[in-house]
Protein backbone atom coordinates (compact mmCIF):
# COMPACT_ATOMS: atom_id res chain seq x y z
CA UNK A 1 0.00 0.00 0.00
CA UNK A 2 1.21 3.32 -0.75
CA UNK A 3 2.26 5.62 1.82
CA UNK A 4 2.68 9.03 2.25
CA UNK A 5 6.18 9.08 2.77
CA UNK A 6 8.17 6.26 2.99
CA UNK A 7 7.99 4.27 -0.13
CA UNK A 8 11.00 4.55 -1.53
CA UNK A 9 13.66 2.42 -1.73
CA UNK A 10 16.70 5.02 -1.41
CA UNK A 11 16.13 8.19 1.05
CA UNK A 12 16.25 12.08 -0.23
CA UNK A 13 18.37 14.31 0.48
CA UNK A 14 16.37 17.81 1.86
CA UNK A 15 18.05 21.00 2.40
CA UNK A 16 16.27 23.56 4.57
CA UNK A 17 18.16 27.42 4.77
CA UNK A 18 17.19 30.38 6.73
CA UNK A 19 18.24 32.98 8.43
CA UNK A 20 19.02 32.74 12.22
CA UNK A 21 15.58 32.97 13.81
CA UNK A 22 13.32 32.44 11.05
CA UNK A 23 11.97 29.01 12.67
CA UNK A 24 13.76 26.48 10.21
CA UNK A 25 14.89 24.29 13.20
CA UNK A 26 10.66 24.16 14.49
CA UNK A 27 9.39 23.36 11.44
CA UNK A 28 12.29 20.66 10.80
CA UNK A 29 11.49 19.22 14.23
CA UNK A 30 7.92 18.60 13.40
CA UNK A 31 8.57 17.37 10.18
CA UNK A 32 10.71 14.53 12.07
CA UNK A 33 7.77 14.34 14.65
CA UNK A 34 4.95 13.22 12.36
CA UNK A 35 7.17 11.56 9.63
CA UNK A 36 9.80 9.04 10.91
CA UNK A 37 10.83 8.55 7.48
CA UNK A 38 12.94 11.26 7.85
CA UNK A 39 16.25 12.08 10.26
CA UNK A 40 18.04 15.34 10.63
CA UNK A 41 22.12 15.38 9.41
CA UNK A 42 23.94 13.33 11.56
CA UNK A 43 25.88 15.38 14.26
CA UNK A 44 28.14 18.08 11.68
CA UNK A 45 31.34 19.11 12.59
CA UNK A 46 32.29 22.77 14.40
CA UNK A 47 35.49 24.93 15.01
CA UNK A 48 33.07 27.06 17.39
CA UNK A 49 33.33 26.16 21.48
CA UNK A 50 30.06 24.64 22.61
CA UNK A 51 27.61 26.72 23.95
CA UNK A 52 25.89 26.40 27.39
CA UNK A 53 24.26 23.03 27.59
CA UNK A 54 25.54 21.43 24.41
CA UNK A 55 27.41 18.23 24.70
CA UNK A 56 30.06 17.01 21.95
CA UNK A 57 29.36 14.20 20.27
CA UNK A 58 25.33 14.38 20.54
CA UNK A 59 24.90 18.11 19.49
CA UNK A 60 28.20 18.97 17.05
CA UNK A 61 31.77 17.36 17.18
CA UNK A 62 33.77 20.07 18.60
CA UNK A 63 37.15 20.55 16.56
CA UNK A 64 40.20 22.32 16.63
CA UNK A 65 41.08 23.42 13.49
CA UNK A 66 43.61 21.59 12.84
CA UNK A 67 41.25 18.38 13.51
CA UNK A 68 38.29 19.91 10.92
CA UNK A 69 41.39 20.83 8.32
CA UNK A 70 42.36 16.84 8.49
CA UNK A 71 39.07 15.79 7.81
CA UNK A 72 38.34 18.74 5.47
CA UNK A 73 41.89 17.73 3.66
CA UNK A 74 40.75 13.67 3.64
CA UNK A 75 37.42 14.67 2.13
CA UNK A 76 35.34 13.43 5.01
CA UNK A 77 32.60 16.41 4.50
CA UNK A 78 29.56 16.48 2.30
CA UNK A 79 29.69 20.30 2.39
CA UNK A 80 31.51 22.55 4.60
CA UNK A 81 31.56 26.36 5.11
CA UNK A 82 32.77 29.08 7.06
CA UNK A 83 30.02 31.46 9.49
CA UNK A 84 31.22 33.96 11.75
CA UNK A 85 34.49 32.37 11.63
CA UNK A 86 33.64 28.97 12.35
CA UNK A 87 33.82 26.40 10.27
CA UNK A 88 31.03 23.67 9.97
CA UNK A 89 31.14 20.25 7.79
CA UNK A 90 28.74 17.83 7.09
CA UNK A 91 30.25 14.33 7.15
CA UNK A 92 29.73 12.31 4.03
CA UNK A 93 29.53 8.82 5.15
CA UNK A 94 26.67 9.18 7.59
CA UNK A 95 24.52 10.61 5.15
CA UNK A 96 24.70 8.14 2.59
CA UNK A 97 24.36 5.31 5.09
CA UNK A 98 20.84 6.71 5.86
CA UNK A 99 19.90 6.88 2.27
CA UNK A 100 20.42 3.96 1.50
CA UNK A 101 18.34 2.50 4.27
CA UNK A 102 15.39 4.53 2.40
CA UNK A 103 15.52 7.79 5.16
CA UNK A 104 15.09 11.19 4.07
CA UNK A 105 17.68 13.51 5.20
CA UNK A 106 17.30 16.83 6.09
CA UNK A 107 20.10 19.08 6.14
CA UNK A 108 20.16 22.00 7.96
CA UNK A 109 22.47 24.80 6.52
CA UNK A 110 23.42 28.17 5.90
CA UNK A 111 23.23 28.86 2.17
CA UNK A 112 26.68 29.14 1.40
CA UNK A 113 26.66 24.75 2.25
CA UNK A 114 23.74 24.77 0.42
CA UNK A 115 24.92 26.46 -2.78
CA UNK A 116 27.86 24.43 -2.71
CA UNK A 117 25.69 21.41 -3.04
CA UNK A 118 23.98 22.17 -5.79
CA UNK A 119 25.05 20.20 -8.87
CA UNK A 120 27.42 18.26 -6.74
CA UNK A 121 24.11 15.92 -5.69
CA UNK A 122 20.61 15.31 -5.85
CA UNK A 123 18.98 17.37 -3.10
CA UNK A 124 15.68 19.11 -3.55
CA UNK A 125 16.29 22.88 -1.80
CA UNK A 126 14.02 24.89 0.59
CA UNK A 127 14.41 27.94 1.60
CA UNK A 128 12.70 29.46 4.77
CA UNK A 129 11.83 33.14 4.59
CA UNK A 130 10.93 35.72 7.71
CA UNK A 131 7.87 38.24 6.79
CA UNK A 132 10.53 40.56 7.11
CA UNK A 133 13.55 42.14 8.12
CA UNK A 134 11.63 44.10 11.13
CA UNK A 135 10.03 40.67 12.18
CA UNK A 136 13.11 38.99 11.98
CA UNK A 137 14.71 41.49 14.48
CA UNK A 138 11.65 41.56 16.76
CA UNK A 139 12.44 37.40 16.99
CA UNK A 140 16.45 37.71 17.16
CA UNK A 141 15.91 40.37 19.88
CA UNK A 142 13.41 37.91 21.99
CA UNK A 143 15.69 35.46 21.91
CA UNK A 144 18.61 38.15 23.79
CA UNK A 145 21.34 35.49 23.14
CA UNK A 146 23.41 38.24 21.87
CA UNK A 147 25.00 41.43 21.70
CA UNK A 148 24.03 44.64 19.58
CA UNK A 149 26.95 44.11 17.84
CA UNK A 150 26.38 40.25 16.97
CA UNK A 151 23.09 41.09 16.20
CA UNK A 152 23.47 43.44 13.58
CA UNK A 153 26.25 40.79 12.32
CA UNK A 154 23.74 38.37 12.24
CA UNK A 155 20.77 40.27 10.36
CA UNK A 156 23.56 41.42 7.66
CA UNK A 157 24.16 37.92 7.05
CA UNK A 158 20.71 37.56 7.21
CA UNK A 159 20.13 39.97 4.30
CA UNK A 160 22.93 37.42 2.31
CA UNK A 161 21.20 34.88 2.68
CA UNK A 162 17.91 36.24 1.41
CA UNK A 163 19.57 37.31 -1.79
CA UNK A 164 20.48 33.49 -2.07
CA UNK A 165 16.90 32.45 -2.04
CA UNK A 166 16.54 31.91 -5.45
CA UNK A 167 18.70 29.38 -6.04
CA UNK A 168 16.37 27.01 -4.31
CA UNK A 169 13.67 25.19 -5.22
CA UNK A 170 10.78 26.26 -3.33
CA UNK A 171 10.51 29.34 -0.88
CA UNK A 172 8.35 29.18 2.02
CA UNK A 173 7.53 32.45 4.15
CA UNK A 174 6.90 31.57 7.52
CA UNK A 175 4.69 34.88 8.88
CA UNK A 176 2.32 31.91 10.44
CA UNK A 177 3.90 28.54 11.81
CA UNK A 178 0.97 26.27 10.76
CA UNK A 179 0.83 27.37 7.55
CA UNK A 180 4.47 27.05 6.85
CA UNK A 181 4.65 23.49 8.07
CA UNK A 182 1.63 22.17 5.94
CA UNK A 183 3.42 23.90 3.11
CA UNK A 184 6.84 22.13 3.99
CA UNK A 185 4.88 19.28 4.51
CA UNK A 186 3.00 19.66 1.22
CA UNK A 187 6.75 20.23 -1.02
CA UNK A 188 8.66 16.70 0.88
CA UNK A 189 4.83 14.74 0.29
CA UNK A 190 4.76 15.92 -3.61
CA UNK A 191 8.14 15.15 -4.31
CA UNK A 192 8.47 12.04 -3.11
CA UNK A 193 5.64 11.03 -5.61
CA UNK A 194 7.25 12.84 -8.55
CA UNK A 195 8.15 10.73 -11.11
Amino acid sequence: MTKLIGNLDRGKIIVVSAPAGTGKTTLVQRLIKEFPEFVTQSISCTTRPAREGEIDGKDYVFLTDEAFNNRKAAGEFLEYATVFDYQYGTIKDAIEKQQANGVHVVLVIDTQGALELQGKIEALFIFIQPPSMSTLKERLEKRQTESQDVMKTRLDWAQAELDQAKHYDYQIINDDLETAYQVLRSIVIAEEHKI
